[in-house]
């Protein structure tokens, strides 16, 4: 009898000293809610993201692309990607945010005899975005399968500044701005790092229809004529606005039953230059296409592609970029 008061009187106390222990926990406050973006530097956690939501950037920023490397590392040696009107998927909350607009990026790599520091370029990084007056709106791995999605337009078109995405995680952060939000696409991996920054531009066109007319006055003078054929960005497809001046030459041709044309693609010197003279080609080829669909005799047509081998304009400008991204007619 004794025996089983004494145990009792132990779950007694041991009950006791629980139920002390489990009103401690509840007594413990709980852990602060996440900073607002102005005060962390990241955008308030969300079911979706919202731009509405990021503060407005006053800051005083220079010109595109707005940022230096970090004091002790390169773009040296290594490409760049510049791009006066394209597209680009922001990794954001598990799916592509695709922004149209002027890009700019690379890859680089400490100087020799630095030592390479990720966390010392995310912080250079972090900082300059908040000293504009951005805020972080991601941060993660991006599954193999949406990489694939993109197709070459993003990872040949962005091979300088892309980065390692299958392996390495991405962040990406944002600058709300009155005249364009400013987004950037950071990755680093163990031995170097890449970016892409871009700011949303609205598309404006620059390719004039030539008529037949001018289109056979310009060959009768020069021997060619220089086209500006809109494709979709890095592909061969042409895109819809292009089809009426495809139509006049195909009246060029029509008018003129003995004329003979060479198709020639041309690129600017963005990206890797065997590529370029691929791509060059198909676009000529896809211009052929669309001519013999519409009644022209094949063999009055011939393409090639040059890729960026004979500019006409410096690459060093967005406007010489754009004039040596052309098809020209030839005339055999």
């Amino acid at each position: 009898m004794k025996k089983t008061l004494l145990s009792l009187a132990v779950m007694a106390l041991l009950f006791t000293g629980c139920k002390q222990a489990d009103d401690a926990a509840s007594a413990t406050p709980a852990a602060p809610a996440s900073q607002d973006a102005t005060a962390s530097g990241e955008a308030p956690a969300a079911t979706g993201f919202d731009i509405e939501k990021v503060p407005m950037s006053t800051a005083t920023l220079g010109d595109f692309p707005y940022i230096t490397l970090p004091a002790g590392y390169s773009n040296k040696g290594y490409g760049q990607t510049n791009k006066a009107f394209a597209r680009f998927p922001f990794w954001v909350d598990g799916q592509a945010h695709w922004v149209e607009g002027r890009f700019h990026g690379e890859v680089f790599y400490p100087e020799q005899g630095k030592d390479f520091s990720g966390l010392e370029v995310i912080r250079n990084f972090e900082a300059l975005i908040q000293q504009m007056g951005g805020v972080k709106v991601s941060e993660g791995r991006i599954p193999t399968e949406a990489i694939k999605s993109w197709g070459d337009e993003i990872t040949q078109g962005f091979i300088d500044g892309l980065g390692d995405v299958y392996s390495e995680t991405t962040r990406v952060y944002v600058v709300r701005r009155p005249e364009g939000n400013i987004w950037l696409h950071l990755l680093v991996d163990s031995v170097g790092a890449s970016y892409v920054i871009g700011q949303e531009k609205a598309f404006q066109q620059t390719a004039q229809l030539l008529p037949a007319s001018e289109l056979k006055k310009q060959i009768d003078a020069a021997g060619k004529v220089a086209l500006q054929v809109n494709f979709a960005t890095d592909k061969t497809d042409v895109l819809p606005d292009s089809l009426p001046q495809i139509e006049q030459v195909v009246a060029l041709l029509k008018d003129d039953p003995a004329l003979r044309l060479a198709i020639n693609g041309h690129t600017d010197d963005s990206g890797d230059a065997a590529h370029n003279q691929q791509l060059s080609e198909g676009r000529a080829k896809a211009v052929v296409a669309l001519l013999v669909g519409r009644g022209i005799e094949a063999s009055r047509l011939s393409a090639a592609g040059f890729g960026s081998a004979q500019p006409v304009a410096e690459n060093a400008t967005a406007e010489g970029k754009a004039k040596n991204r052309r098809v020209e007619l030839v005339k055999q």
